[in-house]
């Protein structure tokens, strides 16, 4: 799940909660657990130990590989896909993002959330924000490059908006072959059917993403889904 507050500010919380009202601190953790949705505070615990993190999820990635990161809003599929080309960069590739979504001040702002200068990136970070983003546009612009690129498309249901754009089936299948040909990864976000919201799962699957135009999810090679701080990562 996705916390309200860091785990250390948590327990900064139990630790008030046990002094004001007397009560054990292991009492007052498992209150504040039950805050945040988690039956115990040892529950809590072992969800955040367990799920992976930004770090983790790049080292499953290799170059020629298509990902689909899915999250309903507000469940940090922009920001863990920020945080993968950052590790892109820091590994000494390029990063590539591509948004229909946000503007530069919006991307911008997101990085110095995270520590980041997205002007100290120079050309090692290049960001796109045209409204003509497809996968033909994304192959132009990868044209000439010579290391194994990191890309990031934002999202998914916004590639085909145009009508002179190819289907989105049409176009997945352009981003894959591109990633093969050009030994790059390609993370490409995604909506979630609002549905998922009333369902009990703590994580949603394949069968939750929001496809308004038919798509084969076989044409990706991994999945990473996200939902209230849980990561679970998929072939």
């Amino acid at each position: 799940m996705k916390l309200s507050a860091p785990v250390n500010v948590l327990k900064r919380r139990a630790r008030r909660l046990s002094r004001d009202e007397g009560i054990l601190l292991a009492k007052a953790l498992d209150r504040v657990a039950a805050d945040e949705g988690y039956a115990r505070w040892s529950l809590l615990a072992a969800s955040i130990a367990a799920s992976p993190g930004p770090h983790d999820v790049y080292a499953a990635l290799r170059p020629g590989e298509l990902l689909l990161l899915a999250a309903r809003p507000g469940q940090g599929k922009t920001l863990m896909s920020l945080k993968l080309a950052v590790e892109a960069i820091g590994a000494g590739r390029q990063a590539f993002f591509f948004t229909l979504d946000y503007s530069r001040r919006d991307v911008a702002e997101r990085l110095a959330g995270m520590g980041a200068d997205l002007a100290a990136f120079g050309d090692r970070f290049v960001l796109d924000c045209s409204d003509d983003i497809s996968a033909d546009h994304v192959a132009t612009r990868l044209a000439g490059i010579v290391r194994a690129p990191f890309v990031v498309i934002d999202y998914l249901q916004l590639l085909d908006q145009k009508r002179d754009n190819p289907p989105l089936m049409q176009q997945v299948e352009t981003l894959r072959a591109l990633a093969r040909r050009r030994d790059a990864t390609i993370v490409v976000l995604s909506q979630i059917d609002r549905r998922f919201d009333q369902e009990e799962r703590s994580v949603p699957g394949p069968g939750d993403v929001r496809l308004p135009n038919p798509l084969d999810l076989g044409l990706f090679d991994r999945t990473c889904f996200l939902h209230r701080g849980a990561v679970r990562i998929g072939a």
